[in-house]
Order: structure tokens, then sequence, then C-alpha cells
């Protein structure tokens, strides 16, 4: 067999430079031809250019791997996701049979996936409607979430989260002890993530979890003050969506 070819795609820079190195490093038969760090930039490679192997994250700062994989549906490349899914989603992967690489992964974890796509035959739509079907099962029922830093993955009980702000394109997460995590990942993706356990977007600036509201203020514009004492202001097209969400409690 030739070289092969391949297009790696993270959002974390790190990361991404991370499982480059290691590809190059210890597969020279695979030559990386394109980065990407979000969904748009990977679509674009892909409209250039159909690798043999693409390694993908699933969280991406503009969507997920998914997005990706339906912006370009007719991809004959072999998919490896890069993922730190919990342990439901891994057997979506294997029951799909699609590879994946768990983060943080080990230099057997990668020689073993890169073997294995290169015997698989290409994912066609149905695996791939299998498999996101069951990731998005997952995040529904899952009362967790990762958050990823440059330096770690934190685990967190989605009850622990007191609220998040953004910072551009960073969200700091407040928990109930006290800390606060730093991820490269935008609200919106957050808030989207998590509107279907009890957050609530009230600013463009806050997304906040109503299990820790203790009451709102209708006046000086209307904000919201938390059960550890914080104010957050509620943005005027969102006023009417809190009241009516803190009636309905």
């Amino acid at each position: 067999m030739g070289k092969l070819t391949s297009i790696v795609v993270d959002d974390i820079p790190d990361a991404l430079e991370m499982l480059c190195n290691d590809i190059q490093k210890n597969h020279p038969e695979i030559d990386i031809i394109g980065k990407a760090s979000s969904v748009i930039e990977a679509a674009k490679l892909l409209q250039q250019q159909e690798p043999d192997i693409i390694f993908l994250d699933i969280m991406l700062g503009d969507g997920t791997g998914f997005d990706l994989l339906e912006i370009v549906p007719n991809l004959k490349s072999k998919i490896i996701f890069v993922t730190a899914s919990d342990e439901y989603a891994i057997k979506a992967f294997k029951f799909a049979a699609i590879d994946y690489i768990l983060k943080p992964y080990s230099y057997n974890d990668l020689a073993d996936s890169i073997s294995k796509a290169k015997k698989q035959i290409t994912p066609n739509k149905e695996q791939l409607t299998v498999l996101q079907e069951s990731i998005n099962k997952s995040i529904t029922n899952n009362q967790k979430i990762s958050l990823h830093t440059s330096e770690k993955i934190f685990v967190f009980e989605l009850i622990n989260i007191i609220r998040c702000k953004s910072d551009n394109n960073y969200t700091t997460f407040y928990l109930e002890n006290g800390q606060k995590i730093l991820v490269s990942k935008t609200l919106k993706y957050y808030a989207d993530l998590l509107k279907e356990h009890q957050f609530i977007r009230v600013h463009q600036s806050h997304l906040i979890n109503i299990r820790f509201i203790k009451e709102f203020v209708k006046s000086d514009g209307g904000y919201i003050i938390l059960k550890n004492n914080s104010n957050i202001p509620v943005s005027v097209r969102k006023k009417n969506i809190v009241i009516e969400m803190l009636n309905n409690l």
C-alpha cells in the first residue's frame, strides 16, 4: 500500500498539534495534507481534496463533527473520531463500525485505530445516521459534561454548574465549589448543548442553571440574583422569556 493522505480536525490547538506530531513521528506512511480547527475550515478543505483518513474531533467550537459530515455527505474517507465521550458513546462507535480515539489516547490507541481504518470499508450514510442518533441520545440522557482545557479534561455533574459566561470565543464555567474553568468554545455552543438540561441564556454573555436562581429583580432593566448572590443581567429581549420560565417552575 502506498502513502495515505489525511486531514486532522480539532478545535484545541495543542491537541491538534499533538495528534499531527504523533502521526508524523510514528506513522510515516500517512501524509497530513490539511489541518482545521472548525467545521467551516474543514468543510473548505474537503471541497478541495478528499483524504484517505480524517481524524475528526466530535465537539468543535462552531458545531460538531456530524455537522461536517452533513455538509460533505458523500465522503469516501475513513473516519476516525477523536473524542472524550463517555462509555455509552464509545459503544455507539463500535456498533456503527467507525473507529475512535478516546482522549487522552496512547500510541497503541492511535496505531490500532489507523490499522483498523485501513481495513474498514467506507462508512455509508446508514452507519453515520446510527452513530449520530446514538451520540445525540447519549448527550440528552447524560447528566455530566466534559470540559477541555489545554492541559486537562474535566468531568462535572451538570447540577454542579452555576453559570457560564462568554468571553469572545471562550466560555468560563462557574462551579458550585467555587472553581472556574475556561474552555475554548463559544457560549452559543454550550447554550445549544445544555438547553434541555434546565439552562437558559438570559443575556448575550450569560447562560445560567435555573436551579440556582434565587430571585428576579424587575427594576434597573432586570437582573437575576443567584443563590451564591451573583447578579446576572437579563437582556431586554430575554426578559419576557425569563418571567414566563419562572412562572412555570
